[in-house]
């Protein structure tokens, strides 16, 4: 095992300096070396605020540098698999954010070039390392629900849309909206739950109604403003998804919304058994409905709750160090890609879509 690591964090925009650096920086093995974003200003002044590495602003720099161990890929969607497989391809470990990439055939290509290097590849599904979530995994493991024949997801908001007009709206760019942006998350941690179960048939429709007069959507507030041009942008993707996952296990339905006309914000996992019965709050605590001795229980759980970026990128960076792959491995990712890519695959063609 290395004592130390070197690594390099590719784009340095929300997610970066809010989780991935600080985890970084709080690692008693992993010594950021670069900076590197394409706005010359963000890289210099992630170095000027952590008091250390060296900005550069193309990537391609430092691909062949001896002492770099592994990096982080915080950019756009679009050039998650072309980053990714440049630094595998010159030796280096990982950690990618979600999701692996726009579409499915750039994730097996990501997959394929990490297992013929030997280079871990890890993806940032963050909620793997949530207490909340390993607990759940470990009551269902136990049989405390029973069969868990059934599970359902709500990822919904009133008028939320990200950036409109820019990238997060940009097919090109993103590969999808809602389903891509927020979904990706809620099927991850399903399929981690269930012990990752065999997709059989998915069928879904994806709708894009909201945003797609973007001179009159109206909204309160909007994440990723900055990166709006709704004067000449584009909005091809989904605000919107329904959809049913067949697989060994368990069926999955979900209902997702970046926007809907409806002024609630409801995200939340139902886990239904035979014998009990979980409801998991996105990011926050769950409730277990089971009976004993003739009575019908409703309990919530007490535990610490932990942050799951820096836990991620801690494993991560322990892992690199090991030379270990992780729960985070692009080989789990991949079956999510393939499940959005049947998803959207399901509301073009209007019918059920077998995965294989």
């Amino acid at each position: 095992m290395k004592e130390k690591i070197n690594v390099a964090v590719i784009g340095c925009g929300s997610i970066a300096t809010s989780a991935h650096i600080p985890a970084y920086m709080a690692s008693p093995i992993a010594e950021i070396k670069y900076f590197c974003d394409i706005i010359p200003e963000r890289a210099d002044a992630a170095v000027e605020k952590n008091g250390c590495g060296k900005a550069v602003y193309d990537y391609h720099e430092i691909l062949d540098d001896p002492d770099l161990d592994a990096v982080s890929v915080c950019t756009h969607n679009d050039m998650h698999s072309v980053i990714s497989i440049d630094f595998m391809k010159h030796g280096k470990d990982v950690l990618c954010e979600k999701p692996a990439a726009r579409i499915l055939s750039e994730a097996l290509e990501m997959e394929k070039v990490s297992y013929e290097t030997g280079r871990i590849l890890s993806i940032g599904v963050c909620n793997r390392y949530g207490n909340n979530v390993n607990n759940v995994k470990k009551l269902i493991e136990d049989g405390v629900l029973g069969d868990v024949h059934h599970v359902y997801a709500s990822f919904r908001a009133y008028r939320s849309i990200p950036g409109l007009g820019g990238d997060f709206t940009t097919f090109a760019s993103s590969g999808g909206g809602a389903l891509i942006d927020w979904g990706v998350h809620y099927l991850d941690l399903i399929m981690y739950c269930l012990g990752e179960p065999t997709v059989k048939t998915v069928s879904g429709e994806a709708f894009s109604k909201l945003g797609v007069d973007m001179k009159n959507y109206l909204t309160t507030s909007m994440w990723a403003r900055e990166s709006s041009n709704i004067e000449s942008g584009t909005y091809d993707v989904d605000d919107s998804v329904v959809g049913l996952i067949r697989t060994d296990k368990a069926t999955v339905s979900f209902n997702g919304a970046w926007a809907q006309n409806i002024g609630v914000h409801e995200t939340y996992i139902d886990f239904m058994g035979d014998k009990g019965g979980i409801r998991l709050d996105y990011l926050g605590n769950f409730k277990l409905y089971t009976q004993m001795n003739g009575m019908l229980l409703e309990t919530t759980p007490t535990y610490e709750m932990n942050n799951i970026h820096r836990s991620e990128v801690l494993d991560f960076a322990e892992c690199v160090a090991k030379g270990e792959r992780n729960r985070n491995d692009i080989k789990y990712a991949v079956t999510t890609s393939k499940i959005m890519e049947a998803v959207y695959k399901s509301s073009a063609q209007h019918r059920e879509v077998v995965v294989d």
